[in-house]
């Protein structure tokens, strides 16, 4: 029984939350066999690790719990300490931080990427690793530094070896990001990379076709916000040659503040 436990705890960890099977089956039931042979105990249920509560819903009612938790955040801070006690995505136990936001939080322009990397999950701090030194070169390019962005990520924890995260882990996370920036209220939203600008814009469209125009989200109290896409750091740093795409989004970034 202790093997099952420790088997069940790392699927846990490891993100796993559900096992499909061709039929259904509990597993708490004496096999048939058992209800008659006297000799062989029934089995009972015995200290398993109770289920989270969240943890255990499904992730539309996951993601309804997180929009009413993130309702209450008056702050950034009040929202960081919800993030921090929520436990409605299993992603939470196999990440070492609950990485938030960085920076200013009255800033013009707010920066989301995808999800923290290895670095960012043991610093606890959004691009701090090579793809947060190339994002400050490049906000340095046009004038701009971490410190007067506010910096964030789609979700606020590592997936396990940085695999690809599900769209039942992105919706549920999403509440705190879309609270995140009607806190923060910025004049324009930078996404980088494919993942981040799909997840917010709720669209198809890939990151080479949101490039270059502004795109505008609603939040959810009526406010629109002018949103720019452009290529992750962590890609330009495997395609260097696209560096002068990025270069030109980030003019367009400039301009288009100035013009707000």
């Amino acid at each position: 029984m202790e093997d099952t436990k420790e088997i069940l705890n790392w699927y846990i960890a490891a993100g796993v939350d559900a096992l499909c099977a061709e039929t259904t089956q509990n597993f708490l039931q004496p096999k048939e066999s058992a209800l008659h042979d006297k000799e062989e105990p029934v089995l009972q249920q015995t200290n398993f690790r109770p289920a989270t509560t969240l943890l255990a819903q499904t992730p539309d009612s996951a993601y309804i719990n997180a929009q009413d938790i993130c309702a209450k955040a008056q702050t950034l801070d009040d929202l960081r300490a919800l993030m921090e006690s929520f436990e409605g995505c299993s992603l939470k136990f196999s990440a070492n931080s609950t990485v938030f936001g960085y920076g200013n939080p009255k800033a013009e322009v707010m920066i989301i990427g995808e999800a923290p990397g290895a670095d960012e999950d043991r610093i606890g701090e959004p691009f701090v690793g090579r793809s947060g030194h190339l994002l400050d070169k490049i906000l340095q390019a046009v004038g701009l530094n971490r410190d007067d962005c506010y910096i964030t990520n789609v979700l606020p924890w590592r997936p396990p070896g940085n695999r690809t995260p599900t769209d039942s882990e992105v919706a549920v996370c999403l509440p705190f990001l879309h609270r995140q920036i009607e806190l923060v209220n910025p004049k324009i939203i930078l996404l980088l990379g494919g993942s981040a600008a799909k997840a917010l814009l709720n669209t198809g469209d890939s990151i080479s076709q949101l490039r270059g125009r502004v795109v505008e989200w609603t939040s959810a109290n009526g406010k629109v916000f002018p949103t720019l896409s452009s290529y992750h750091p962590a890609y330009l740093l495997r395609t260097p040659a696209q560096k002068g795409k990025v270069w030109g989004d980030m003019l367009r970034l400039a301009q288009k503040l100035a013009e707000i």
